[in-house]
């Protein structure tokens, strides 16, 4: 029989086998028997901070009661903390703990209950002898909130460890930590994750008043855009499709021509949302692309000179700014006209040269409102030249229009955001939908579109509407999606099409030095 030692070395050997091989840094932070925020602090050399998310006391169930030794039903304190980087703010582990109420004295217990404090500095304060006893290690897929915290996609595994602080031979403490398998992974990598976006719609497509474009938008926690830049001599892509390779191959270049950099990079698309469906997965691979690549050389680059470098945003600000900041998001457009910035109506892949659209309010997205998102499988994608015709017929729009899009963002959606209020919220997205180049954009999409959204709304949505030229569908609640969710796989029946649960993104990407 094997003692733990062997067990332990046998989940490192099976893991190796499924999932490559682990880093040295990667191995210690699984098995070490110390403390893993000291460990942090040596490896990063700066401070890491503890963010507690829950602290609570409950009844230990069968399994908690099990590793703890004690009755079901015993007071233990449920605690999840994050440990972060000082400096960046990025979560490098993530901690979830139990502790036995009744083993604790009271002078212990009040520095646990007591926020952001590490379980390991708590032991050293109170000169408690004890021992780490690991039970387990392992890969999972991340749940939702592992998803949020290390901004991940759901295929992306985590590695978990689960062990036990043994004072007096009794279970003091059970924990299970984990962090990103690509995480600690290779020196002098670098991991950029960046959140997709909902394009509500343009503002201003009559230009008026010497000014074009506009755009409300919504940066979303899933799905991501996530990839990865290690040192190489020359650029090379792997990991997409031929296209999608090619078009990075031709962003690297880019990137790499206008700042300088004689140096190459071997860029790997861990993930990204599907193409030209109105998720603006373009914009988010072009900029994560450049953004690793001037992490990788150490070149501090705003996002709007590398969205000019990668020819992005010349028509909607929304996607550098979900890429910078999340959040609920609106820009203020263009100058147009004889000395404008635009002459004409034009979509951002057609405007290069044009620089990215001002932000002129940003908000967090309430987190609690959940969203709803139904991609149908589109039968005539819309994008390059096609969109530009269509630019072209459907402009300018009637000015009514145009005025009723601004009273509708400013009276009702930018309030209901700040306010929290949902159905003010949702009465300005409907509206919306019904109006200028939104109107346009709908009335080019397949009858599976419009039926969703109002299929959607009969469901009990607070609002839906389709993104971008879609024919991405999305819908907000502030209760659960279940409902949701089966009225929109009634509607799509026989018909291919893929649904994702998601929220806000209210940071925007993410980078992760690997």
């Amino acid at each position: 029989m094997q003692d733990g030692t062997g067990l332990l070395r046998d989940s490192i050997v099976a893991i190796e086998e499924n999932y490559g091989p682990l880093s040295r840094i990667q191995k210690i932070l699984l098995l070490t028997d110390g403390s893993v925020t000291a460990l942090l602090e040596a490896i990063s050399g700066e401070e890491v901070t503890i963010t507690t998310l829950v602290q609570e006391i409950i009844p230990a169930d069968q399994e908690a009661a099990r590793e703890l030794d004690v009755r079901v039903g015993s007071a233990v304190n449920h605690r999840v903390v994050e440990l972060k980087s000082s400096r960046t703010g990025e979560v490098l582990i993530s901690a979830v703990s139990c502790t036995p109420l009744e083993r604790l004295e009271p002078e212990f217990r009040q520095d646990l209950m007591r926020a952001d404090i590490p379980i390991g500095k708590i032991l050293k304060k109170h000169t408690i002898e004890s021992r780490r006893e690991i039970n387990h290690i392992t890969v999972r897929l991340p749940d939702e909130p592992a998803q949020r915290a290390f901004s991940l996609s759901p295929g992306d595994p985590l590695l978990c460890r689960r062990y036990r602080i043994i004072r007096q031979e009794k279970p003091f403490i059970a924990i299970e930590e984990s962090f990103p398998l690509a995480a600690f992974r290779s020196a002098g990598g670098v991991m950029v994750s960046a959140p997709s976006r909902l394009h509500l719609g343009l503002i201003d497509l009559s230009g008026a008043l010497g000014r074009v474009d506009g755009g409300i938008g919504i940066a979303l926690a899933l799905p991501r855009t996530v990839v990865i830049a290690e040192p190489a001599p020359a650029i090379r892509v792997s990991g997409a499709d031929q296209g999608t390779n090619l078009r990075t191959e031709e962003v690297s270049l880019a990137v790499t021509a206008s700042l300088g950099i004689s140096g190459g990079a071997h860029i790997t698309i861990r993930a990204t949302p599907p193409g030209h469906v109105g998720l603006g997965s373009g914009t988010a691979l072009s900029l994560a692309v450049a953004r690793a690549i001037t992490e990788l050389y150490g070149i501090p680059v705003p996002a709007e000179q590398l969205a000019a470098i990668t020819g992005r945003g010349g028509t909607s600000g929304i996607g550098t700014a979900a890429f910078t900041t999340g959040g609920f998001l609106l820009d203020g457009g263009h100058s147009f006209g004889a000395t404008g910035e635009k002459q004409d109506f034009r979509p951002s892949r057609a405007s290069r040269g044009v620089r990215v659209a001002p932000v002129t309010a940003r908000h967090d997205f309430p987190e609690d409102w959940q969203i709803l998102l139904v991609i149908p499988e589109p039968a005539a994608p819309v994008h390059g030249v096609n969109e530009e015709d269509i630019f072209r017929a459907g402009c300018p729009i009637p000015l009514c229009d145009v005025s009723a899009i601004c009273h509708e963002v400013v009276m009702r959606m930018l309030p209901g955001v700040v306010e929290h209020d949902l159905d003010l919220f949702g009465i300005a997205v409907n509206r919306i939908q019904e109006l200028g180049f939104k109107r346009v954009e709908l009335a080019r999409q397949a009858a599976v579109v419009p039926a969703l959204m109002a299929g959607l709304r009969d469901a009990g949505a607070a609002c839906a509407g389709m993104s971008s030229f879609g024919p991405a569908v999305y819908a907000v609640s502030d209760s659960s999606l279940s409902g949701l969710e089966s009225a929109a796989r009634e509607i799509l029946g026989e018909r291919a099409g893929s649904i994702i649960r998601t929220r806000a993104d209210n940071t925007g990407s993410l980078v992760r030095n690997l």
